[in-house]
């Protein structure tokens, strides 16, 4: 019961981090569940996470699903789960309760637009440590290379692009391409 506690309080602390979707919450999952806790390594965690991306619902709480089915089974994947939306829960609640009330303030609209800079930070440092853990040789920067491009100029689903570098890293490493 204490380790579903604990699974629940950490799933609780990242979902805590609603501003700016799954992207902005990954340090903070880091940090909770790969540095803190040492529950899983941080390629397992980019492995949930493309998983997570590619199932329908929500990145975080797909992920957060994966870690805590490892750690507790069945029931740690549902305390995982319930402690990663409740806080939002809580959150969308109180502000669509006051929303109405506060949404033409100028306060609200300057804290929103602080809030969308703080995202974008946490992004950028998600970026940058998912990219200092993936993009480890010239294979993988030419798949990145080859993602990036056709992301900013094609209308392609996100889910080919996970399941198509899935399928070449597959094929490089069955023709025994090793990493440099």
């Amino acid at each position: 019961m204490r380790e579903l506690l604990e699974i629940f309080i950490a799933a609780f602390r990242v979902g805590i981090m609603t501003f700016g979707g799954g992207y902005a919450m990954l340090p903070i999952l880091q940090r909770e569940v790969v540095d803190s806790k040492k529950w899983v390594t941080e390629a397992e965690v980019l492995d949930y996470y493309a998983i997570g991306q590619c199932l329908p619902g929500i990145i975080m709480v797909n992920t957060m699903i994966f870690i805590g089915q490892k750690r507790k089974g069945t029931a740690g994947g549902i305390v995982a789960a319930l402690g990663t939306v409740f806080p939002a829960l809580v959150i969308i609640t109180v502000i669509a309760a006051l929303l109405n009330n506060f949404a033409d303030s100028e306060i609200v609209k300057k804290a929103f637009a602080g809030i969308r800079v703080c995202v974008c930070v946490l992004i950028f440092n998600a970026v940058v440590k998912l990219w200092k853990s993936s993009v480890i040789d010239k294979k993988s920067f030419l798949i990145f290379l080859l993602v990036a491009v056709l992301s900013l100029f094609t209308d392609i689903t996100p889910v080919i692009f996970v399941l198509a570098s899935a399928v070449l890293g597959i094929i490089l490493h069955s023709m025994g391409v090793k990493r440099q």
